[in-house]
């Protein structure tokens, strides 16, 4: 199955000069949904996940069934003040701007094998602050996962020798 084609080009969003790929049409298709999944599950087989992360918000759709499928933990990342514990924070910045994330200060353990989840690998600012945050938190990563690449914003060069998966490349 073609999965690009249930990625919706939205121009000028959140601002001028941005295209933001709404991966809404995937989530509304039930087969081509399960078919990613399957796409995301296949990319760790063999691997041993402790924990799956989920990063705000699109990461966490994909997040949570991977964790299910996967029989780990699944661990929400959030913007600041969204978790009632007490938490970590790194911040990062976008291709439109700079962020905040936070993570429970006790969602990982030390040596816990985690997997990264997020909807697109764009500029490689968030899911670097994500992976700061394992690290602090004693994690070991052990895949980061996306449903796209926008290889050309080279998100890649921030991550250095993290293994990174695409369903999608663009």
């Amino acid at each position: 199955m073609a999965l690009k084609k249930y990625i919706r080009d939205i121009q000028g969003f959140p601002k001028e000069g941005i295209v933001f790929k709404d991966i809404t049409p995937l989530l509304i298709d039930a087969t081509a949904s399960k078919e990613c999944l399957q796409i995301l599950v296949d990319s760790v087989k063999g691997k041993q996940i402790d924990k799956v992360i989920g990063v705000e918000s699109r990461g966490f759709f994909f997040g949570m069934l991977l964790a299910q499928e996967l029989n780990a933990g699944f661990i929400p990342v959030r913007k600041p003040n969204k978790l009632p514990f007490d938490t970590i924070a790194a911040s990062y910045d976008l291709e439109y701007g700079s962020d905040t994330l936070e993570m429970h200060s006790d969602a990982i353990q030390k040596g816990d094998r985690i997997l990264i989840h997020d909807d697109v690998l764009a500029t490689g600012g968030t899911a670097k602050a994500v992976c700061e945050l394992v690290e602090r938190l004693g994690g070991e990563i052990v895949q980061l996962n996306f449903i796209m690449e926008l290889s050309f914003l080279n998100g890649r060069d921030k991550l250095g020798t993290y293994p990174i998966f695409a369903a999608i490349n663009y």
